[in-house]
């Protein structure tokens, strides 16, 4: 199916995606703050990137945008995944360049289909 690059500093929250994924027939990546998360993205060229917003140093909002606005990334759709989830949190992450936004705790079914829906277009 699909390359994903998870940018998410949770262990936990980083292992219960991926076996979602996985199960799912993605292939995943991950990375623990958002620095390291670019350089990945530019390096393994994934076709999506699942972003938290709240990481050590940059935040999941800046990250989205460097990604937005740098050539060689603009093209990878990013999904933020968070536990900001007031309707001002959303509209911000989508401002900065997100294809979709998912409130933590997704179910499995509802990252899927996120994740899907923006694959597919």
């Amino acid at each position: 199916m699909a390359r994903i690059l998870l940018i998410e500093d949770s262990p936990t929250d980083t292992a219960v995606l991926t076996q979602w994924l996985e199960r799912h027939g993605h292939e995943v990546t991950a990375s623990g703050n958002a620095e390291d998360g670019i350089v990945a993205c530019k390096r393994e060229r994934p076709d999506l990137v699942l972003m938290d917003v709240v990481l050590p140093g940059m935040s999941g909002f800046q990250a989205t945008r460097a990604l937005a606005k740098d050539a060689e990334t603009s093209g990878i759709p990013v999904i933020i995944i968070s536990t900001k989830g007031m309707e001002t949190d959303k509209m911000w992450g989508m401002r900065q360049g997100a294809k979709g936004y998912i409130v933590k705790p997704p179910t499995e079914d509802a990252l899927i289909s996120q994740v899907n829906a923006v694959l597919a277009s």
